[in-house]
């Protein structure tokens, strides 16, 4: 679509459905609905979204779907290609969507809240334990771990088969599982998902429509030749019976016996004739009428599929969201710039604290794989967390319900322990809200600016075509994430006090493939969730108790 087409679109706007109920109603459905989804959505983004998929889309119980397939996937893919929390985004968008903007804070907050007080808790808890854990323990977060691989699996399984819709989503799905296992860096996500939309947006746009026209072209070449062949045996044939018939018979009664085969010769020539001429003359105009087909119709990826009607959706002007984006440049440009002229010492570790978590916020996109690394340059290189501390929040965050950037809570409040004048309680309180607001508050802004954007282009080819292509390769960055955590799912006493822990950006926890025992707590907690629907939450509980039992069987 040209940029002057998108310009129209912003100035044009967008009408937004003033809501009809009230808001004290919507906020006790929203409440109703998902107040649970903090204390039991374990399993990280790839988990909640497919908590969420059946929650808001599937229909049970004669209870009304509060968004439709399409919706879901178009979400689906813009909190893939937006920086920030994925699945707190896909959430925010929901929420909005269905009740307005007021509620749809309101259920960030149920959401995220009960994960970042854990968290919390958790950074005063630390601040107590020695410099290593008891074996017993790091059984219990091995196990952890390994049941989290194996619902992280399911997830991406089933998001992968809701999104491969045609042989090109299959192949992005693989490139984007297959790219983000080679490789891992800051800038290397972003450019993957933009890859995949790029090329399913070249297909559709261009490329398909030429390999169509030349299928058709090949196709009617190849009718062309089969008539060719058949005029020429047919020809063939009369000539042959032609000379069998020079040869005048010597009874009156066989010539009068031959004239009808003559006459059904005469009939048939004439057919052959009449058939020929027109696909002799027709040839252009027939590739001609192809090519026109070609661009006219729209690969199948594309054509519009029958949905059910989706609830009124509440959405968000146009101005408000390009109020809101400007505001959050603003405000991203200050802080930055504060952040490189503020001096590096005690007093002023708060401002740093929250403009090194606000620039995450807005940088990371592709979710944990990403996050973990850059957190730790933040706050593990400038010397505020140990190397120790951060493996064990980050063993924990993977078994913790709710968004996995809680970590930056636990992480805020070992930040600033080290600040003497705010105490001990008073430092984590503060730096654990100083990280909750700065890794949130950008992906939000975000959410809420796209919105009216979104709804407005939703319909356009080029948009949705983005999206597919968008949408294919984040599901392939999942399995990434599955692979990320597995390779360091299996926690030691030797490798977490290690202040070599983590190193290159990548944690230095050993592989679950290391102790048979955890690719067993894997592939149960798999075939457990998949087949017979077992919850999350008792699908992880179970493999940390069985990583216990697997220290109290070897001691080990």
């Amino acid at each position: 679509m040209p940029l002057s087409q998108v310009w129209d679109v912003i100035r044009e706007g967008q009408r937004t459905h003033t809501p009809t109920g009230k808001l004290t109603d919507r906020v006790i459905e929203v409440f109703r609905d998902i107040w649970y989804l903090g204390f039991t959505a374990f399993g990280g983004p790839p988990a909640h979204f497919q908590i969420f998929h059946k929650k808001f889309v599937e229909e049970r119980n004669g209870r009304t779907p509060w968004i439709s397939e399409q919706t879901y996937q178009e979400l689906f893919a813009l909190s893939q290609a937006l920086p920030g929390p994925a699945s707190t985004k896909f959430l925010f968008g929901i929420v909005l969507i269905h009740a307005g903007w007021i509620t749809a804070i309101f259920a960030f907050l149920i959401w995220s809240l009960p994960g970042a007080l854990g968290m919390f808790a958790l950074s005063l808890g630390v601040n107590n334990i020695s410099e290593t854990l008891p074996d017993p323990a790091y059984a219990f977060l091995s196990g952890l771990n390994a049941s989290t691989v194996g619902i992280i699996a399911v997830a991406a399984v089933g998001l992968a088969e809701k999104c491969i819709k045609d042989p090109l989503s299959r192949i992005l799905v693989i490139f984007g599982a297959c790219a983000g296992l080679c490789y891992s860096a800051l800038w290397y996500y972003p450019v993957i998902i933009v890859i995949g939309g790029a090329v399913t947006v070249t297909w559709d746009m261009w490329l398909g429509r030429q390999v169509r026209l030349y299928q058709q072209r090949w196709s009617a070449k190849k009718r062309r030749a089969a008539d060719d062949a058949a005029i020429a045996e047919h020809e063939a044939g009369r000539t042959v019976s032609s000379g069998s018939n020079s040869r005048l018979p010597e009874n009156a009664a066989s010539i009068e016996l031959q004239e009808p085969a003559k006459a059904i010769h005469a009939k048939n020539d004439s057919a052959v004739v009449q058939r020929r001429q027109p696909d002799q003359g027709a040839t252009q105009s027939s590739a001609s009428a192809a090519e026109a087909a070609a661009s006219r119709v729209p690969p199948e990826s594309m054509q519009s599929q029958p949905s059910r009607p989706e609830a009124p959706i509440y959405g968000v002007s146009i101005r408000s969201g390009v109020i809101v984006f400007v505001l959050f440049v603003l405000s991203f440009i200050g802080i930055m710039v504060a952040r490189s002229e503020v001096p590096g010492d005690l007093n002023n570790r708060p401002i740093q604290i929250f403009a090194n978590m606000y620039l995450a916020g807005t940088i990371i996109f592709g979710g944990g794989p990403v996050v973990i690394p850059l957190l730790r340059e933040y706050v593990v290189t400038p010397g505020w967390v140990s190397p120790r501390d951060f493996l064990i929040g980050l063993a924990i965050i993977q078994a913790f319900p709710g968004p996995n950037f809680n970590f930056a809570v636990y992480l805020g409040g070992l930040a600033l322990v080290s600040a003497q004048q705010y105490g001990t309680v008073g430092a984590t309180v503060f730096g654990a809200f100083l990280g909750y607001l700065g890794i949130f508050l950008p992906g939000m802004a975000f959410a809420y600016a796209i919105q009216g954007v979104w709804r407005k282009l939703r319909d356009r080819a080029l948009f949705i075509s983005l999206l597919r292509g968008i949408n294919a390769t984040a599901v392939g960055l999942v399995f990434t994430a599955v692979y990320r955590l597995w390779e360091v799912g299996y926690l030691t006493n030797a490798s977490t006090s290690s202040d070599s822990a983590i190193q290159g950006g990548r944690v230095s926890g050993r592989s679950l493939a290391d102790e048979p025992w955890f690719v067993v707590i894997a592939v149960l907690t798999y075939a457990g969730n998949k087949w017979f629907n077992i919850p999350a939450a008792i699908g992880i509980a179970a493999g940390g108790i069985l990583g216990i039992a697997w220290w109290g069987a070897t001691q080990r």
